[in-house]
């Protein structure tokens, strides 16, 4: 959901993810957050960031059927609340800008002439 603010940016989402470190923390599952979450995702985004973190069990396309599946449920889950960047960077997809990711945290700070 982040993006980035950089003055004259008019593209900044979704954020290339550049990976140094992902951990897999295990959080228990709760179907009823993940089916009201489901519609207010940016799919293709949410597959791309997964894939870059090395999680290849979403399916490229989604609908709503595919909440009736548990096998879903589980993988749609796992990419969005077990996945967790702890080092690299969010690129910002039209200027190329790095904001550098530590101990989970980004650092989304402009310099003064970015804002």
């Amino acid at each position: 959901m982040l993006s980035s603010n950089i003055k004259g940016v008019t593209n900044g989402f979704p954020l290339r993810i550049e990976v140094v470190k992902v951990e897999e923390k295990t959080v228990e599952i709760n179907a009823d957050f993940l089916k009201n979450m489901f519609q207010k995702i940016d799919w293709k985004a949410l597959t791309e960031a997964s894939r870059s973190m090395g999680y290849t069990e979403l399916p490229e396309e989604s609908e709503f059927s595919l909440l009736e599946s548990d096998e879903f449920l589980s993988r749609f889950h796992h990419a969005l609340l077990e996945l967790h960047l702890e080092e690299g960077a969010l690129v910002c997809p039209e200027s190329g800008r790095r904001f550098p990711v530590s101990k989970g945290i980004p650092n989304m700070l402009l310099h003064e002439d970015e804002v």
